[in-house]
């Protein structure tokens, strides 16, 4: 890895509005040597995706290269015209977006986007077709003559981000650049697809430009990594003098930003704030209004770039020649949350919760099958207790959340909400409940009424279960929002003026507002950085103690699980496969599904050497479930009894529990 592929000196990109010129990236400079991994890492909004774009000459409208040199095999990319950069894009140097569905086009079958690019960028001996097969072959893609004449929405999520692949690989790439390629991918399909990567640049040698936020996918990929923060490149460093010695404040503060289970009783490290604006006039140190360093020089001078050897390097007043010093030796303010309630009183208990929603076919919409959401599920939680369900995407997990609060009305079962068996009651009878069970969901922007104003938001389940008077509504609402770390004058602002952390702090002081008992999160912290994700789940833990609340925390990141959670259940294909305390669950792992789960999850630690089980395939359709148990199509522990029935629920300890044929005791 000595010949340096990609060098990148001085990096600046503008951005012309309102007659004034902004600089969006500041200065970057970065060496990709032949056959390396990079990983470019830092928070939405810091210009890694802005900086990548300008690599292959795609800046959008408005914003240009403003200075800076990038030259890719000895040539600078910066003077060439747009007919020689074409050559160059998609050819020597390709591509993966972060979102699969939005890069590929919807009308045109898969194999003829893929050939499409191999007759650009390539000129193949065996014909355009058998490239195509060859590409799908290459990465994975089971019976490619078959999947090429399919649509993008025929397709997983992974099966898409493999085409992604496909295509980027059809002009043979010397380098290849993968913008986030498995933030929206569940831990198994991201396990599948970071492998082949790595097996693919095995066979070819092409080097990587990886972005992403996820510092266990650094560890199990990268060989160095950059750190952005607001347009600069702050640190830069091998993954292990990385992990095991972080330089910047920044680096550091991400690091302790991290869940996991030894960290269950603390507050995670928070950085205060978020990226400062594109607009901001800088006259120090730009991460200074969040840094936990305390000297007046940050905010003066500005800190320039200090080489610790070749390839790394550190942008900080730590490192100069008179460095600044901390006034406080920890970089994280450490809090310790309270006990969690000792009590087992039940709260809710689900009892065989079916889901089932009709397929129609032909001119009188016959029913001709059932798709089995949610097949048969029990589960219980106790008062001021975290229960996760985990999963993969599809297994049913949010049509369960949903059933249990009877958004969606079940095919049968019980649920049990404080001794009330809520299935038989009516509209008016759940409408007295419902104040006391609260959902919280994924996308905080697409939950709230862009046109109302957040003091509206937060009120509107006050006023539908007409408690409290016009006054108090409105002393509980600015209370709410002080409580959920807001301030006050936000009750005047519009959803589109908060960012992504504060949008979803707003969701939950509306949840709040009702005083509820259960609040059913699903995926709250997945789409957001690590530094805001560590906001949230103190604020979920801090609420949940001071107001007793039990919390049906639906995720399918086990790191979140390992932190926040006192019990697990794992879903696959509609129905609980294992469950029992977080523990056991963690360090114990008994049904296979639940194995291959905890070892495809990246741990960002290089010294912990992790296998991981490979399954194959897809989940099959809930409208035609295997024979058997649902899982032996996948499991590399089937036999011939797996085939035929699907095994009854037995315990392997007072809590543990497990649906499977060859799962053993536990002594």
């Amino acid at each position: 890895m000595n010949e340096r592929l990609l060098r990148i000196r001085g990096l600046k990109i503008g951005l012309e509005r309102a007659g004034q010129e902004f600089t969006l990236v500041d200065g970057v400079d970065l060496n990709i040597a032949q056959g390396e991994t990079v990983a470019l890492v830092g928070e939405s909004g810091c210009g890694k995706s802005m900086t990548a774009l300008a690599l292959m000459g795609l800046l959008p409208p408005g914003c240009r290269l403003a200075q800076g040199r990038v030259e890719f095999e000895g040539q600078d990319l910066s003077r060439m015209v747009p007919s020689e950069m074409r050559r160059i894009r998609g050819g020597n140097m390709a591509m993966i977006f972060q979102e699969p569905m939005t890069s590929l086009n919807p009308v045109m079958r898969v194999g003829d986007q893929i050939a499409e690019a191999v007759r650009l960028h390539d000129k193949p001996r065996q014909g355009v077709e058998k490239r195509v097969v060859e590409l799908l072959s290459s990465v994975g893609i089971p019976e490619p003559v078959k999947r090429a004449k399919a649509y993008p929405h025929q397709l997983s999520g992974g099966m898409k981000q493999r085409i992604m692949i496909a295509m980027a690989l059809a002009g043979r790439p010397r380098l290849l650049i993968a913008d986030e390629p498995t933030t929206a991918l569940d831990v198994t399909i991201q396990a599948q697809v970071l492998e082949l990567l790595k097996d693919l640049q095995r066979k070819t040698g092409m080097s990587i430009l990886l972005i992403t936020h996820d510092l266990g996918v650094v560890t199990e990929t990268a060989d160095r990594l950059a750190v952005m923060y607001a347009g600069q490149i702050v640190e830069t460093a091998t993954v292990s003098d990385f992990f095991h010695g972080p330089k910047h404040p920044y680096s550091r503060m991400l690091l302790e930003a991290l869940p996991d289970s030894q960290r269950r009783d603390e507050k995670l490290a928070v950085i205060k704030g978020s990226v400062p604006p594109l607009n901001t006039l800088f006259t120090g140190c730009r991460f200074v209004d969040r840094c936990y360093v305390d000297d007046s020089r940050c905010s003066q001078v500005i800190p320039q770039w200090h080489s610790l050897d070749v390839e790394s390097g550190v942008r900080c007043l730590l490192y100069g020649d008179n460095p600044v010093t901390s006034s406080r030796q920890n970089q994280r303010e450490v809090g310790r949350h309270a006990s969690q309630s000792s009590g087992n009183e039940v709260l809710l208990d689900v009892k065989g919760l079916k889901v089932h929603f009709p397929m129609h076919k032909g001119l009188l919409h016959r029913v001709n099958g059932h798709v089995r959401a949610v097949d048969g599920i029990d589960l219980t939680l106790a008062k001021g207790h975290t229960l996760a369900l985990v999963g993969e995407s599809g297994c049913g997990k949010t049509t369960a959340g949903k059933a249990i609060l009877q958004l969606i009305r079940p095919a049968e079962g019980q649920v049990l909400f404080e001794s009330n068996e809520l299935t038989r009651l009516k509209e008016k009878g759940l409408r007295q409940r419902r104040s006391k069970m609260q959902f919280i969901f994924q996308d905080p922007m697409a939950a709230m009424n862009p046109r109302l104003r957040v003091g509206s938001i937060v009120d509107e389940g006050m006023r539908a279960s007409r408690i409290y008077s016009k006054a108090q509504r409105e002393r509980r609402v600015t209370e709410l929002l002080v409580k959920v770390g807001l301030p006050p004058e936000a009750v005047n602002r519009y959803p589109h003026e908060f960012s992504g952390g504060q949008r979803q702090r707003i969701c939950i002081a509306r949840a709040l507002a009702v005083q509820p008992k259960l609040i059913v999160c699903d995926e709250p912290t997945s789409a957001l950085d690590v530094s805001v994700q560590a906001q949230i789940l103190n604020l979920l833990k801090e609420l949940q103690h001071s107001l007793n609340l039990s919390y049906l925390f639906i995720t399918h990141d086990i790191s979140v699980v390992a932190y926040l959670a006192d019990e697990v259940a794992v879903m696959y294909l509609g129905r609980i496969v294992e469950r029992g305390r977080v523990d056991e669950i963690l360090e114990n792992p008994a049904h296979p599904y639940t194995r291959a789960l905890m070892s495809a999850v990246p741990v960002a630690d290089p010294d912990r050497k992790r296998f991981v089980i490979q399954l194959e395939g897809d989940m099959p359709s809930p409208l035609e479930p295997p024979c058997g148990c649902h899982f032996h199509p996948r499991c590399f522990e089937a036999t011939e009894e797996c085939r035929k029935d699907y095994p009854t629920e037995k315990p392997l300890s007072q809590s543990h529990r497990v649906c499977c044929y060859n799962a053993k005791s536990v002594t």
